[in-house]
């Protein structure tokens, strides 16, 4: 049970780094976001002022965002573990973990973009932008499950 958690917490963390790498300025997917989030129509002076602004509900958003990287990551570890722990191969809870992300988590984030005010020229690179970093982030939390099985 303690290893449930702990590695909820370190999946949660491991969200946190992954999402900041793959939307960092300096990345394509970043550059997408920005873009999603209307920057590329802002003046510099004008982006600067927005950025001051937002700091402000920072930490807010860090930690609803937290709160949900928890949730996603109790699921995939409490699979992998329990998958794993009874005997089913770790291809196989990955497969699990893969499945739910198809089912659930590229619906959700496909309908969030589709009825968004999302920049049409922009859309598609936005949805698999977003459903791979949701991707590459339960694969990796999955694997280091892996390991405490």
């Amino acid at each position: 049970m303690l290893s449930l958690f702990l590695l909820t917490i370190f999946g949660a963390v491991i969200a946190a780094i992954i999402g900041t790498l793959w939307y960092s300025n300096k990345t394509p997917m970043g550059r997408i976001h920005m873009k999603y989030l209307g920057f590329d129509k802002l003046s510099p002076d004008e982006q600067k002022e927005r950025m001051e602004k937002g700091k402000k509900m920072m930490p807010k958003m860090y930690a609803g965002q937290m709160i949900l990287s928890i949730l996603t990551s109790f699921a995939v570890v409490f699979v992998v573990l329990m998958s794993m722990r009874n005997g089913v191969s770790f291809t196989l809870a990955l497969g699990f973990v893969i499945f739910n992300w198809l089912c659930f988590m590229v619906p959700i984030i496909g309908s969030g973009i589709l009825w968004s005010n999302c920049d049409r020229t922009i859309v598609w690179k936005k949805f698999f932008s977003d459903i791979f970093a949701n991707l590459v982030t339960l694969i990796v939390v999955a694997f280091i499950a892996s390991f405490f099985a």
